[in-house]
């Protein structure tokens, strides 16, 4: 998900390029230039995201989201933080005809912008939306359910996040969590006091998820950072 109080002054695709300082620029561009162009409703969500300052994955994390969950054979994938369905279609994407979403997320004007965009997919039936705080709706959850858990709400609150879906997610599962580099300010100086509470927490997350002692993790320089961790006991 990216910054959206930067959203609206940047060219969408090539975001990452102004502001994350995660690869030099000539790279940066190289990388953007190979993605193909996204298919028609993807396409759309794109297109209002940067209209509208609505925060998504970057194009690259959200076809690595596909990715994982077609290697990975998932079957369950919970997402915390819905936004409009982005990362959501490009898991159902990677998924088998039976593959499901649990989304949570707060915001009803979202939710409902979401349910427009899974209609035209044509996968509004395999997305199970959780309306509430995720702090509340996640001890609610079926334990030892999930194949796939992805972080993408409140920084804030990422680390809290972790330690309620531990128990939902299988042995063997991942946990992924976007935005783990905040615009580059976590590995140096917060540029925008806007962010010095995200940004600490996203730290601490950090040191969080490569320490804990039930996870073997990596943090990947992919898009605003995207942290990686499978559940090993």
């Amino acid at each position: 998900m990216i910054l959206t109080a930067r959203a609206s002054k940047i060219d969408y695709k090539n975001m990452k390029i102004s502001f994350d300082g995660i690869l030099h620029e000539r790279q940066a561009r190289y990388l953007s230039n190979l993605l193909p162009p996204s298919e028609a409703v993807l396409a759309q969500m794109e297109s209002f995201a940067a209209a509208h300052r609505v925060p998504i994955s970057d194009q690259e994390t959200a076809i690595f989201l596909e990715i994982t969950a077609r290697a990975t054979k998932a079957k369950k994938v919970l997402e915390i933080g819905l936004a409009i369905g982005y990362g959501a279609i490009h898991f159902l994407r990677g998924m088998g005809q039976s593959g499901t979403v649990t989304a949570i997320e707060p915001n009803e004007e979202r939710i409902s912008q979401t349910e427009n965009y899974l209609e035209q997919a044509g996968l509004r039936e395999r997305v199970q939306i959780e309306k509430g705080l995720a702090l509340e709706v996640l001890p609610r959850l079926e334990k030892n359910s999930f194949d796939i858990v992805y972080l993408d709400a409140l920084k804030e609150e990422y680390s809290a996040y972790l330690e309620l879906s531990l128990p939902l997610l299988k042995t063997g599962g991942l946990i992924l969590a976007d935005n783990v580099l905040w615009g580059g300010q976590v590995a140096g100086e917060i540029r925008d006091e806007h962010y010095q509470h995200s940004t600490i927490a996203l730290r601490e997350f950090n040191q969080t998820l490569m320490n804990h002692p039930k996870l073997r993790s990596v943090i990947l320089p992919l898009g605003d950072g995207l942290a990686y961790a499978v559940k090993i006991n």
